[in-house]
């Protein structure tokens, strides 16, 4: 390979950091394809599997953060491959349960893992590429996420109908234990340079620009959840598309989140804010189009794609802007992962939150948009002052070539 062709490579680690998100988020979400098994197993009721999926969540949000701050000072290698060794453990602990309180424990000691896992991933691909290759990394690394949505969660649910949900948890278990074992073998060793303290790295997140990027990002994905989770009642009862199509649907969104993930990335490293400005407005357009015309199939079908090409997709911008405004410490990236968390749950809860109140099964999508215009109003500021900035330099270029 010469020189130049090893400069616009992406390393291989980074698809093997997508390879350990891909187990990762698997598991996260497979829950929900196999619920009267687990309830039957667990003799619980279907809510309370439901409440797997939250307990997960709260030790992504709450625990990640905090195993993070006490892995500061361990070698990121090493740290990466203890954090999947606690996932194994967790993943390991809810397949052999017999208890629901077993399953619950195993279940957030993954999310603990999973979030720390997330944000060291990041922190180590920043380290690995040039600047300008941070968001095309982040999405070859966020891929693993989408395309366990697409295909790990569909094949998990397929392969339970067929062997059972303890032969899914041990197979992802097992998976995750593999990704550890490659990156063992493939990333390069790591040591601290110098001893990090705790109250410097929590001093780092003083920063309010930091937390407007974070408010961004929290905001697109609770738009996007306020709708995606409601998109099968959505689209049975207001665009009255037949029950079996639902799941074609659905993975046609899924595919559209993967290739907006992409061209993201392509797009993010130089343009970072505009790309989150018109992705916004997109996403903005899409849902108030799918809650006035969603009666229509082929408006609500155009709809849903074009959600999908934005709203999730707009990760590795949001990545990029976060790293770009602070830095790119595992405490930042892990902490970015819990705040998108949050706004996932937020939006789902306030899209149900209307549907309860009696506003009708469009309330999510009426939800959604108002929050992806909030977002669309958080970086207005932002773009038009990169746009001065860089018309600016423009400028200045001009009048020093006129000059030599």
């Amino acid at each position: 390979m010469s020189k130049i062709e090893a400069q616009h490579s992406m390393p291989v680690i980074v698809y093997f950091l997508a390879m350990a998100i891909f187990a990762l988020t698997t598991s996260e979400f497979m829950v929900a394809g196999m619920m009267p098994s687990l309830a039957q197993a667990l003799d619980v009721s279907v809510p309370e599997v439901g409440y797997l999926i939250s307990y997960y969540a709260a030790g992504m949000v709450i625990g990640g953060p905090v195993l993070m701050l006490a892995l500061l000072n361990v070698p990121r290698k090493r740290a990466l491959l203890v954090l999947i060794g606690v996932y194994t453990v967790g993943q390991s602990a809810a397949a052999a349960a017999i208890t629901y309180e077993i399953m619950v424990a195993g279940r957030i000691l993954c999310g603990v893992a999973a979030s720390a896992c997330f944000g060291l991933a990041l922190a180590i691909c920043a380290q690995m590429v040039p600047p300008g290759k941070m968001a095309r990394a982040a999405a070859i690394v966020i891929g693993g996420l989408m395309f366990a949505t697409v295909f790990g969660v569909p094949a998990a649910t397929a392969l339970e109908q067929n062997l059972g949900w303890r032969f899914v948890f041990w197979l992802v278990a097992a998976m995750t234990a593999a990704s550890g074992v490659v990156l063992a073998i493939t990333l390069p060793a790591s040591r601290i340079a110098q001893r990090i303290s705790a109250r410097a790295e929590l001093a780092s997140l003083n920063n309010g620009r930091l937390w407007a990027a974070y408010a961004t990002s929290a905001l697109i994905i609770g738009a996007t959840f306020a709708a995606f989770s409601y998109f099968s009642p959505i689209l049975l009862n207001v665009s009255r598309y037949d029950a079996s199509t639902i799941p074609l649907l659905l993975m046609l969104y899924g595919a559209a989140t993967v290739v907006g993930n992409f061209v993201v990335g392509r797009l993010a490293d130089r343009h970072t804010m505009q790309v989150l400005f018109w992705g916004q407005v997109l996403l903005t357009a899409a849902l108030i189009a799918f809650a006035l015309f969603g009666q229509l199939q082929p408006v609500a079908l155009g709809a849903l794609i074009l959600i999908g090409l934005t709203g999730v997709a707009l990760n590795p911008a949001m990545v990029t802007r976060v790293i770009k405004t602070a830095n790119a410490s595992p405490l930042v990236n892990t902490l970015h992962a819990s705040v998108i968390n949050i706004g996932l749950f937020a939006g789902s809860a306030l899209g149900g939150l209307g549907i309860s109140l009696d506003f009708g099964m469009r309330a999510p999508l009426w939800v959604g948009a108002g929050l992806a215009v909030i977002g669309v109003l958080s970086v207005v500021p932002l773009v038009f002052r990169e746009k001065v900035s860089t018309e600016s330099i423009e400028v200045a270029g001009a009048l020093r070539s006129e000059c030599a």
